[in-house]
């Protein structure tokens, strides 16, 4: 049985559902054939983040001046710098690098703090031959002075402003805190946005006992973490139509999880942690038990197996809302070893 899984995700035509997302080993040149050869339908490169531009440029303009209020001649201690190149600048050449030596879409990713910041960079990456871009928004709404409206609105214009900046194809990347999902994705697509990322996974700070500090700890996804991510694909599918591009992402391990994000109604699988944790030969895997399980069921295609199990599809659409949270409640049953005995 021939088995299609070529996908359409933001008017790219790709290959496969199974899209390598931005991570270490997507930014390396090297792992670029990899990637390819391993069977990935897309390349999302790791965010240029617009603060390690500025701190670039904070350092390189505090060693350079560094004496100049006290000695008169540290004015020509230093070379003038005739040329700098920073992480913007390094970005973009690994980026035209890239995009040279693949033969699937490489998509580039953007995190800006500020909207001349995103507008600046969108242009240049869209320059440098990025088939898309996707724009990550990585924001705690952490000040008490500002309401949900405010932060939204602020996301909103960003997304506006770099619609209008650029003509490729655009997908927005966002957490699952926003007050309203359903509303403000819509709301996303509205300002232009091609398609939407779900979910943006927050790293979560942690403690050193010994240390008494705040520490970062990167943890790799499991695949239970797919289940957010799939509810809201499943009810967003629906609402937003087959033009909005859905990406699937946190979670995806193996064929299963693919299928999963598949069914509910997205066009892609994003894989990050598992490539990082197996290599990239694995999407090899994850696509035979694809196939595999495609094949024993009778689908022929990922178009035919896309929003099968949407809110809109099931037999019990309660089942991606409140109804849900009751019956997970009441599907719970108590260990047997906990479970009193008569003589007890």
């Amino acid at each position: 049985m021939t088995i299609d899984l070529r996908t359409d995700y933001l008017g790219l035509h790709l290959r496969s559902p199974l899209v390598a997302s931005a991570s270490p080993i997507t930014g390396e040149v090297a792992m670029t054939r990899r990637l390819e050869d391993a069977g990935v339908g897309a390349i999302v490169m790791p965010s240029l983040f617009e603060e390690e531009i500025l701190n670039e440029e904070i350092e390189l303009n505090r060693s350079l001046e560094a004496g100049t209020e006290a000695f008169a001649e540290a004015l020509d201690y230093f070379p003038e710098v005739e040329g700098f190149t920073d992480a913007g600048e390094r970005y973009l050449r690994r980026l035209a690098a890239i995009r040279h030596q693949a033969s699937v879409p490489v998509i580039a990713s953007l995190n800006a703090t500020s909207v001349g910041g995103w507008v600046e960079y969108a242009r240049r990456l869209a320059d440098a031959g990025a088939d898309g871009l996707e724009l990550n928004v990585y924001r705690l709404a952490t000040d008490p002075g500002r309401d949900a409206a405010a932060m939204e609105a602020a996301d909103l214009a960003l997304i506006a402003a770099v619609r209008a900046a650029v003509t490729i194809p655009l997908a927005v990347k966002l957490s699952p805190y926003y007050t309203a999902m359903a509303d403000f994705a819509a709301r996303v697509v509205a300002q232009g946005a091609d398609g939407l990322v779900l979910f943006n996974r927050f790293y979560q700070p942690d403690l050193d006992l010994e240390a008494l500090e705040v520490v970062n700890r990167v943890e790799l996804s499991r695949s239970w973490e797919l289940r957010l991510p799939l509810r809201w694909i499943g009810v967003l599918r629906p609402q937003l139509g087959p033009g909005v591009g859905l990406a699937a992402t946190s979670g995806i391990h193996s064929g299963t999880d693919a299928l999963k994000a598949l069914m509910v109604g997205a066009d892609v699988a994003m894989m990050t942690s598992a490539l990082l944790h197996e290599g990239p030969e694995h999407v090899r895997t994850v696509e035979a038990e694809m196939r595999a399980w495609m094949a024993d069921h009778e689908y022929e295609s990922v178009d035919q197996l896309r929003g099968s199990a949407s809110q809109a599809a099931v037999a019990d659409p309660g089942a991606y809302d409140r109804a849900n949270y009751m019956r997970t409640l009441h599907s719970w049953s108590t260990p047997s070893e906990l479970t009193p005995t008569a003589a007890s």
